[in-house]
């Protein structure tokens, strides 16, 4: 028995439909550039209150929009159907020799597990927010399809899945489609349909526990809306890397004088900077950027386990609710992956679009593993996989 499995109803991009996900962000104008530059971004079917034509609308007013944005696309042929297909997924890097290999499938829902007394070989690893899986589900159900993947690690059987899907990628000839992100990789793939070859990478993806790298909401998602399976990219741990997971908070609810005392008076230890801040290369402090001036922070650890005593929990526990009085969830918090610079982050706090940012070494992969391992929790938006895999390239049909 395996929990991976090919996906029964697929659409397979023609070009030009690939995405990021909608959730990789720092600023909703940034998608709604992209859709006015390209309309057949599958961005502009997952994002439909940000496409030009839907700005000021509400997101559940826009999904009969999103619904025949789909329609149209499929009927354009920007997608081709394929039933009963694995899809094999090729990430190269810019100028190097580097690849990344993943494969398109579908996951049973039910074997998602949050925590040490709930079985299950698919660990979901990080706190969510409600609003987010509900517009996923509310999307799934009016276009009755899902675009984006669950990118999942496989932790079993990685070394042998990595070399078995870099085989057949290098057996399988011209790739479908290819797609070029934003960091100027290229994106190929493969569908693979039954037959032996499809087997063989279905049973090595479905070998072991499988961790959510990234796709927590979407993963929720499915199981709030029912699904029985949801669409993943299986990847393997030598194809992806840990990058910051910054913040940015928009107004601050205390003086900067006030929330650096603030902090001094929660028990950590303060020290300004000469220059920007950029962000630590390893655990243990923080760095802030407010009122034009960087700081080093080293915020107070207490008597909790591992995921309680980690920067982003402190950040959150110490800063955020503590000296802030904010919840994490709070629309003055703007999580910014690590496609974002420290100078990006600076530069909006000079600008006056934020008081302050937040910056934060990232989560290393024994902590990650360790968490998981342990079903914990980490806290949300701790962790940016890199690369992503893209959304919009493989569309499975449900319902």
């Amino acid at each position: 028995m395996t929990v991976v499995h090919p996906i029964s109803r697929a659409w397979i991009t023609t070009g030009e439909t690939g995405a990021q996900n909608y959730d990789e962000f720092a600023d909703d104008a940034e998608i709604t550039a992209i859709i006015e530059a390209n309309p057949r971004s599958a961005l502009a079917v997952e994002m439909p209150h940000r496409a030009p034509d839907s700005l000021g609308q509400s997101f559940l007013d826009c999904l009969p929009a999103a619904a025949r944005r789909l329609a149209e696309a499929r009927a354009d042929g920007s997608y081709t159907p394929a039933e009963q297909v694995a899809v094999l997924y090729r990430i190269t890097e810019p100028a190097s020799d580097a690849a990344a290999y993943g494969l398109f499938v579908m996951v049973d829902t039910d074997q998602i597990s949050t925590s040490a007394d709930e079985p299950g070989l698919v660990i979901r690893n990080e706190d969510v927010f409600i609003a987010k899986v509900r517009e996923r589900v509310a999307l799934a159900e009016a276009v009755g399809h899902l675009l984006s993947p669950v990118l999942l690690l496989q932790t079993g059987r990685g070394d042998e899945l990595h070399a078995a899907l870099g085989e057949a990628a290098e057996a399988a000839g011209a790739p479908a489609a290819t797609d070029l992100d934003q960091a100027g990789r290229t994106h190929a793939i493969w569908p693979v349909g039954p037959g032996e070859l499809q087997q063989r990478l279905c049973a090595l993806a479905g070998g072991g526990e499988l961790v959510v790298a990234d796709g927590n909401h979407r993963s929720l998602a499915a199981q709030t809306g029912g699904l029985s399976r949801f669409l993943a990219v299986v990847t393997t741990p030598a194809s992806v890397a840990i990058q910051p997971y910054n913040r940015l908070v928009s107004e601050l609810t205390l003086s900067p004088d006030e929330t650096l005392a603030g902090l001094r008076a929660a028990g950590a230890a303060v020290t300004a900077l000469d220059g920007a801040p950029t962000v630590p290369a390893a655990g243990g402090e923080v760095r802030l950027y407010l009122a034009g001036r960087g700081y080093q922070v080293t915020l107070p650890t207490g008597g909790g386990d591992r995921v309680d005593n980690l920067d982003h929990a402190l950040v959150e526990r110490v800063l955020l609710r503590g000296v802030l009085g904010l919840d994490p969830g709070d629309k003055r918090i703007t999580y910014v992956g690590g496609d974002y610079p420290a100078s990006w982050l600076t530069g909006e706090v000079d600008a006056g679009r934020a008081e302050l940012a937040v910056l934060i070494a990232p989560v290393t992969v024994d902590d990650f593993v360790a968490v998981n391992l342990a079903r914990q929790k980490l806290p949300r938006k701790s962790t940016w996989f890199t690369p992503k895999a893209r959304g919009g390239l493989v569309l499975a049909e449900i319902g």
